[in-house]
């Protein structure tokens, strides 16, 4: 029989994919002794079974579920409905993978009709009790019926300004009981349904919705978001209730064991007297800081300092840690890997080993490659800022960066104006699990309400999205989409600023400038560098492009497309009498003029990469990419008139030379061998520029790489060309250069006969872009007009154009490989398509043993950092294997 229910002594931390983390968490914190509610877990198992088979709970899971509650109540000494123990119940979702308010939760359940006079009873105080009974009738109706909470709030906006009242906590008994009867019409009115009165019911209800809740369309998107897998599903966590909201000596919060913001070492959080869990998160009351907490509850506190110091201990992590405290008694709820800024990640990693906590494996591998961006976010010019118009400076700086867009107020108007192409700000009261979409597209966050440990504040976080919270200068009206502020008002539309590093935000457009990486950040790349077996090159041939490479201490460069350096007006005349002509003496004086051109290029490069290697791809492009569109009579004019040739002409060269798929077309190699001389050009630029640096007294060993390659018969013949050519240029130089030739693997062909292809070639570099076009069939340009259909629809898990496809285009690459090594034992391999910078990619590309990868300047670190936790990982891997 299996077994889906786990009291909380019955598990640990390691049980992650069964109980979820929450469930797992609270079973390591029950198995510590600390004061965790008691209460027991239903498996990700049960999860999946109960959506695998029409959403019904089999007869096996209720039984188990029966007695685990029979075992609760004993151990509480509580049961449902009894007069002077009364229990309630918190149900909570909790995944593997830590998604913040993502699904759902439910507190107080158990109260009903009687049940609340009961507990008004026991706890000697009404108002706490139908305060509560208000509370589980919103959360089960938004929950279980799917009844937006929108009708429950507006009535009691409504409630308050009809009475005069200001906040929650002034709702006296009475005043509640005409809330909570109001509650109940709107369930018959909006879901056609009456609220269940049998606690049992309400579980068991509860527990369903729950598991539902693991395919809602927030959970959806931040899956996707979060490469979190879509067959984990949910555990449920049934708890049994303390109660924050019980009176002055009550409360409730979360805090970090250190600034999620900075990584300074620091407890770092807030709290709220006399409140819930949600009311924290949620964001509807400002809290206070958890070092207030001192002075109102120093006993407490001095507690939870030790409880903080003994969990971020045990996980070797700063943890995320919610806490309520019932008549002045600390309880723990929950404690998982907080999430934290990029800046803060690379400062808790840093400072955890240098305390002697972890070593520093552990801390590369605390790093999420996807944030790594975030630490490389804009901060605005320090002389614009001066100019700036300041609408408030008083926000908190929940996420940092600088990002500028126009202003909407929900979600969907969001994504609107981003598919019309606008850079967009969310601002809103305070955002809730339901604004994931739009929160994902935005170029910044802005809310009036909550704390650094709201849902805005966590989850732009965690997306390493600018975010900015609690602006209370700020009055946000979300229908009449308005915004007012001391010094005048905001609609829908207007352009604003935010500084999340601040926590200020502007008028209008501000210019920025790039961040710098701080001394954290250089300590883990260089221990990512020590660890790693793969090298991180770098795809460039700007000065601007190389400079930002080498600043992030690139192996060298894997791909300068040459291609790349054509495009200048004057070059690009050339190329063009070059293409054009059909006279030898044109075609040569086009050359020649193109060869000073390159050879300048070239100098410019080899200076400053120095001794790095440095991969040149031979021109790779169709011909009629360097052409005039024939339909653009201006163009072919101005173009005829600089080459002096006629109008007519020209209209038959580019008629002559257009292509129906030229991606498959006259291109790479196909150039070379319909025209010789185009690369016999190139490689003659690039090694008189590599003789000029070398007698700087660098030592220059440029790598030349043949494109598009299919045919033994097709490298055989350009490697010949060019190397007789070589010959007699460094025998006319009179000096050496040290050079090979390989070529670029991007066709299926070539992977299949790259045992052959190695009697000809000296390295090989997979061009990971066009093997997955020619593996799939898919164009590059126009695939993802569908691609996003096929994922949407489980036809494909992932874009192969932004990570590997390992099943296919990563078989013919390793296939590749192990034909290359077979033949050659130390054979060069390495990756210099877009898929060179992405992280599972690079795992696969690591452990197929590659040479090196090459990607972007500013995915270098990203890159180094994955290849640094595949080593990590893979050494694990092998050394159990060992064992």
């Amino acid at each position: 029989m299996t077994k889906y229910v786990y009291n909380f002594d019955e598990g640990n931390a390691s049980m992650r994919a069964l109980l979820g983390g929450k469930g797992a968490n609270l079973a390591e914190m029950t198995s510590m002794g600390l004061p965790v509610p008691s209460g027991f877990t239903i498996s990700t198992e049960a999860c999946m079974e109960y959506l695998a088979t029409e959403k019904q709970l089999s007869d096996d899971m209720m039984q188990q579920i029966e007695r685990n509650l029979d075992e609760l109540q004993v151990r509480t000494g509580k049961s449902f409905s009894d007069d002077a123990n009364l229990l309630l119940v918190s149900v909570r979702s909790g995944a593997a993978q830590s998604m913040p308010g993502m699904m759902d939760t439910i507190l107080n359940l158990g109260l009903n009709d009687v049940n609340v006079e009961r507990f008004a009873k026991l706890t000697n105080n009404p108002a706490f009790a139908y305060d509560c009974y208000r509370r589980l009738l919103q959360m089960f109706g938004n929950v279980v019926y799917e009844i937006s909470g929108s009708y429950f709030e507006r009535h009691l906006a409504k409630y308050k300004e009809t009475h005069n009242i200001k906040t929650d906590q002034d709702l006296q008994v009475d005043d509640l009981k005409q809330v909570i009867e109001k509650y109940k019409e709107i369930y018959q009115q909006v879901a056609g349904k009456v609220f269940p009165q049998d606690p049992k019911q309400q579980l068991l209800e509860a527990i369903e919705a729950v598991f539902s809740s693991w395919n809602n369309e927030r959970a959806f998107v931040y899956r996707n978001l979060n490469d979190i897998p879509h067959h984990g599903g949910t555990a449920v966590n049934v708890q049994e209730m303390v109660f924050g909201n019980s009176g002055n000596q009550s409360g409730t919060g979360v805090a970090f064991t250190r600034n999620p913001a900075t990584g300074e070492n620091i407890l770092f959080g807030e709290y709220l007297l006399n409140a819930q869990g949600e009311d924290v998160v949620a964001g509807i009351r400002t809290p206070q800081t958890i070092a207030s907490l001192e002075a109102a509850m120093p006993d407490v506190y001095a507690e939870f300092i030790r409880v903080a110091n003994l969990l971020e201990n045990h996980y070797g992590d700063m943890q995320d840690i919610e806490f309520t405290i019932e008549n002045g008694k600390l309880f723990l709820l929950q404690t998982r890997n907080g999430k934290r800024t990029t800046k803060a990640a690379f400062q808790i990693a840093v400072d955890l080993v240098k305390e002697g906590k972890i070593s520093k494996e552990d801390a590369v591998l605390k790093i999420d490659t996807k944030s790594i961006d975030q630490l490389l976010h804009p901060s605005f010019q320090v002389e614009a800022l001066k100019e700036a118009e300041l609408i408030t400076e008083v926000g908190l700086p929940a996420s940092p960066g600088a990002a500028t867009g126009r202003i909407y107020f929900d979600a969907a108007a969001a994504a609107r104006a981003v598919e019309a192409g606008e850079k967009v700000i969310l601002v809103r009261q305070e955002t809730s699990p339901e604004d994931i979409t739009g929160m994902s597209i935005s170029e910044a966050i802005v809310t009036s309400r909550g704390g650094m440990t709201s849902h805005a504040a966590v989850v732009a976080r965690g997306m390493g999205v600018c975010c900015v919270v609690g602006c209370e200068q700020l009055s946000i009206d979300e229908h009449q989409k308005l915004v007012t502020y001391p010094g005048g008002e905001l609609t829908e539309g207007t352009l604003i600023s935010v500084d999340g590093t601040n926590g200020a935000i502007y008028l209008g457009k501000i210019e920025t400038v790039p961040s710098e990486a701080e001394e954290a950040f250089q300590t883990i790349m260089q221990w990512s560098r020590e660890i790693s077996d793969l090298k991180i090159r770098m795809n460039a041939e700007t000065v601007a492009d190389i400079e930002t490479g080498l600043s992030f201490e690139a192996a060298g460069i894997g791909l300068v497309r040459t291609e790349h350096m054509f495009f200048k007006e004057e070059r690009l005349r050339e190329m063009r009498r070059f293409i054009i002509t059909n006279r030898k003496t044109e075609q040569d004086r086009a050359l020649s003029q193109i060869l000073n051109y390159q050879i300048d290029d070239f100098v410019e490069i080899f200076s400053l990469t120095q001794d790095k290697p440095v991969v040149v791809r031979l021109l790779d492009p169709p011909l009629h990419e360097f052409l005039p569109h024939q339909h653009n009579e201006q163009e072919m004019t101005k173009v005829a008139e600089q080459l002096g040739i006629s109008s007519n002409y020209l209209a038959q060269r580019v008629m002559d030379l257009t292509e129906v798929n030229p991606m498959l077309g006259h291109r790479g190699v196909r150039l070379a061998v319909t025209y010789p001389k185009l690369y016999l050009m190139q490689a003659e630029a690039i090694i008189r520029a590599a003789a000029q640096v070398n007698a700087t007294g660098a030592t220059v060993k440029p790598e030349i790489m043949i494109p598009l390659v299919g045919m033994t018969e097709e490298l055989s013949l350009l490697k010949t060309q060019i190397e007789e050519h070589l010959k007699s240029l460094l025998e006319e130089l009179d000096t050496q250069v040290a050079y090979t030739i390989g070529t670029m693997i991007e066709l299926p062909r070539a992977c299949l006969i790259a045992d052959q292809l190695v009697d000809y070639a000296d390295f090989f570099s997979f061009g990971t872009n066009d093997l997955t076009q020619m593996t799939f069939g898919f164009s590059r340009d126009d695939a993802a007009k569908f691609i996003n259909q096929y994922i949407g629809d489980g036809l494909m898990p992932i874009d192969p154009f932004q990570t590997l496809d390992v099943e296919g285009v990563g078989s013919l690459v390793q296939t590749a490989t192990n034909l290359a090594r077979q033949k050659q034992a130390d054979f060069k391999l390495g990756v210099c398509g877009e898929l060179g910078g992405d992280p599972k990619s690079i795992e696969f590309f690591h452990q197929i043993g590659l040479d090196y990868v090459s990607c972007s300047p500013y995915r270098i670190p990203i890159a180094q950092i994955a290849a640094a936790q595949s080593a990590i990982k893979y050494a694990t891997i092998k050394e159990k294997l060992e064992v």
